[in-house]
């Protein structure tokens, strides 16, 4: 069965270009297949949206589809032993506004 791996955030006003520099670096680590093929084996999709009308100014939303939940709990003990969690997460945890961090694990409705 289909897994959706969502996180939502918001962006704190004042880090917001320095949110656009860390997208560039993290899009550079992730490089999605090429260079990494390895650590995104289980990923099916990923998308990330920006907040546009309504809602909370600066929030995002990423969503990752993997094929089962198996694949997602794979997947983020990789992310968890790279060089993603020591160097890039604490960049972006100092961008967010901490209380408006989730992270859910969505299944689509038949």
């Amino acid at each position: 069965m289909t897994v959706f791996l969502v996180e939502t955030y918001v962006i704190k006003p004042e880090k917001l270009a320095e949110f656009t520099a860390y997208k560039k670096k993290w899009k550079k680590f992730f490089a999605y297949k090429e260079n990494r093929p390895q650590l995104f084996s289980g990923v099916k999709s990923y998308k990330m949206f920006a907040q546009m009308l309504g809602g909370n100014y600066g929030g995002y939303v990423e969503m990752w589809e993997f094929a089962n939940l198996a694949d997602c709990e794979k997947f983020f003990n990789k992310v968890m032993q790279s060089d993603y969690t020591t160097k890039l997460y604490p960049e972006f945890a100092s961008l967010i506004v901490p209380a408006t961090y989730s992270m859910n694990i969505w299944t689509p409705v038949t």
